[in-house]
Formats: C-alpha cells, structure tokens, sequence
C-alpha cells in the first residue's frame, strides 16, 4: 500500500521546517553575540575553565544551568528582553535557545569552535537529542564513506545545508505542528517547563548527549565513529576548506 502525501501537507511541513531552520540560525546568532542579562558565552566558559577541569566545569555548569532554569522558568532566566522570531511560539524558542547555549557551552569547554559551520550542524543534532549519522540515516543523505577514514575531510556546506534540513524536520516533530503552519506548542512534557516546573531530566540528557557528542578527543557522529579533534581542526582551518 502507498501511501501518497497531500500538496497541502507537504506545504505546511515545508512552512514549518523553515520557521524552525529560522529559529535556530538565529538562536545560535543570539549565543554568540551574547544574550540581554548574561555573560558571554566565552567569558562564561572562561569562568569555569578558571576554576575547574572540564570534566568537573561542565557539571557545575549544567547543575547550575538546570537550577536556574527551575527556580526562574525559561521565560524569566534570561534577564533581559529578547527579540524572538514571530514565527515560532516563545515558549519553544525559548526552550530552543536555553537547551542550544548549554550544548553549546559544553562544546566550548572541550575546546570546539564554535564559529565552525561543521559544529553549529553537530549543536543542531544534540538539541534534536541525535547523532548526526542518525540523521544522515534516516534522510537518506550521501555524505560519502570516506568521511571519517584516515584523514577527516571537512563535511562540504550543502551537505551541511541538506543536514541542518533534515534536523529542523525533526525538531518540528518533537514539538508538534497545526494545520495552520506554524507551531503552536510543545509537547506535554516539554510544556511545563516553560511555567518553572523545570524538567530537570530533559535537561541533564540533553547535557548527557552533548558531554558525550563533544569529548575530549573528538566528536561522536554516531555509530562508534568519533571524528579525532585534532584532525578535525586541521581539515577546517586548511586554505582548500
């Protein structure tokens, strides 16, 4: 049995997918610049890389992060007003832009680059609680068997593009969607953290994840394949990529 997809849904997933590419370029742009009421990204990481290993840095930062979030809610723990697309709802914006600065700092503190268009894609897959071969996988994307054999090759940009793609679907099916195109609102469970009644399980796994993607000796794509970071960084910075 075939089951054919109607023209009118395929417009509202394609509407949706694109609100949600949208909210998170700009969420990631928002990280890096520096959010209204708190620390740069750089000078946070920097604070807790001058009292503690990572290892121990990262879990001060996440137990502190999930704290916050508990005792603030989302919608107050960023200390400032904040400019959000009108295309997706601020509660999961919101939700996104907390979950992403965690991923992200956590990258940070193991020494990853996060002006890198390689990272922001493996950022995307951790908030999506995936590996980037899952989504690779589950896409059908072709990103060739080589990628990581020998000497990593830095992923070319509209693979990245077709990935990131490929991430905003499955974030709009986490948070769900309503025949009028755009998202409306989370999940059950995701919904009461927007209140304060912080689900501090959602957090530490995403934590988890990010902790285990972002190790100190390389980023874990999926599949026991783990691209060495020190080969990594010389395949981004050479003149050819």
């Amino acid at each position: 049995m075939v089951i054919k997809t109607s023209p009118k849904k395929s417009r509202i997933e394609k509407s949706s997918q694109e609100a949600m590419m949208h909210t998170l370029d700009w969420a990631y742009e928002q990280i890096l610049n520096g959010l209204p009421g708190q620390k740069n990204i750089h000078i946070l990481v920097g604070d807790y890389l001058s009292k503690y290993t990572p290892d121990v840095a990262i879990k001060h930062l996440v137990n502190f992060q999930t704290t916050k979030a508990a005792t603030s809610g989302f919608l107050t723990g960023f200390g400032g007003l904040i400019t959000m697309p009108v295309t997706i709802p601020a509660n999961i914006t919101t939700v996104i832009l907390f979950q992403m600065r965690m991923i992200a700092a956590i990258a940070l503190i193991r020494g990853y680059d996060l002006g890198s268009d390689q990272i922001q894609t493996f950022v995307y897959a951790t908030l999506a609680g995936t590996s980037v071969t899952d989504i690779i996988k589950r896409s059908g994307i072709a990103i060739g068997n080589k990628m990581a054999i020998g000497v990593v090759q830095r992923i070319p940009g509209a693979t990245l593009t077709k990935i990131n793609q490929a991430i905003g679907f499955r974030l709009v099916a986490k948070f769900g969607t309503t025949a009028s195109i755009t998202l409306v609102k989370l999940v059950p469970i995701a919904g009461a953290l927007v209140g304060g009644a912080f689900d501090t399980v959602t957090t530490r796994t995403i934590a988890k994840l990010a902790t285990h993607t972002f190790s100190e000796t390389g980023i874990d794509i999926g599949n026991g394949t783990i691209l060495n970071k020190a080969k990594l960084e010389t395949a981004l910075n050479s003149p050819q990529n």
